[in-house]
């Protein structure tokens, strides 16, 4: 019993950690702007997701230590890191081809390219009522994206939609990779019998590297903790927070455990901007609520 609510628990705060990142990144935002380098953030967060890492695995796993462990079992972990590092880097160049809103929108189609890479790779069959929920999770990231959340002010300006066909292009390659990613990421933290938190280490050390070589060998103006604020370090901990509890959803649970975790962190990211940044929850919010209901219900309730 206490394991169960203590996973419960687990999920609970990785839904509000994911639906508090956007609002928390607008209270950093000074004049409009990001005043820090966002290739800084994730560094830190990988820097902090490894040291948390290593003192879990010396205080929880240190029996594993005495025993010899081929360093073989880290390559795998360098595939991931390098997808991961793709897709960051993806995400920025597709602002020049389509607008933020279009974007938001479009990204939803990730759930259906891990679903599907889930099924493939991880040969799960899943029912028509599964994949139903599973739709009705895509319409309701859909329908919340297009304006479940809305700014007065950007309303009455009728902000221009376009989306170009390199955007989609790149669109269709960033949701193979993230799915791809995330379920090659399962596969190995499964397929491996070594404790999670060593695991971890060899993730978030590949991703450092691939981190640190996207940082620097990008264009930065000004110091690596520029712009740094008290909400920037919150955003630091809570997502290498996040970032382990997504590892022991996908040792011990699966993807599509996951998805349902995005998905409701939606609720959460709209609720947190009404009541912080002053945003009107529209009829569309409260649609995307009905979906993900439907959808858990679909998914989970039926037998």
């Amino acid at each position: 019993m206490l394991r169960g609510a203590l996973w419960g628990l687990m999920l609970v705060v990785s839904v509000v950690i994911y639906g508090s990142h956007a609002p928390l990144i607008s209270l950093c935002r000074i004049g409009g702007q990001i005043p820090f380098s966002s290739s800084s953030v994730v560094l830190l967060i990988e820097l902090s997701k490894l040291m948390i890492s290593g003192v879990m695995l010396l205080l929880w796993d240190r029996r594993s230590m005495q025993l010899p462990v081929p360093w073989r079992l880290a390559v795998p972990y360098a595939l991931p890191a390098v997808l991961y590092g793709t897709n960051n880097n993806l995400v920025v160049h597709m602002q020049h081809f389509m607008d933020p809103s279009s974007f938001q929108v479009l990204s939803n189609l990730k759930i259906v390219s891990t679903a599907v890479m889930y099924s493939i790779f991880l040969r799960q069959h899943l029912s028509i009522r599964k994949w139903l929920a599973l739709s009705l999770l895509t319409a309701a990231g859909v329908v919340y994206s297009y304006g479940g959340i809305q700014d007065l002010e950007e309303q009455a300006s009728d902000p221009h939609l376009y989306v170009s066909l390199p955007g989609l292009l790149l669109m269709v390659v960033y949701c193979l990779i993230s799915g791809l990613s995330a379920v090659y990421t399962e596969v190995t933290l499964k397929a491996q019998k070594i404790p999670l938190n060593l695991q971890n280490i060899f993730l978030y050390s590949f991703g450092i590297i691939v981190n640190f070589l996207l940082h620097f060998t990008g264009s930065h103006s000004g110091g690596f903790l520029d712009g740094f604020s008290i909400w920037v370090l919150v955003i630091i901990i809570s997502q290498a927070l996040n970032g382990l509890i997504m590892s022991a959803v996908m040792k011990h649970s699966s993807n599509l455990t996951r998805l349902f975790i995005i998905s409701f962190s939606m609720l959460v990211n709209g609720l947190l901007s009404y009541l912080l940044l002053q945003l009107w929850l529209t009829p569309l919010f409260f649609i995307a609520v009905l979906l993900i209901g439907f959808a858990v219900y679909l998914f989970y309730g039926i037998t």
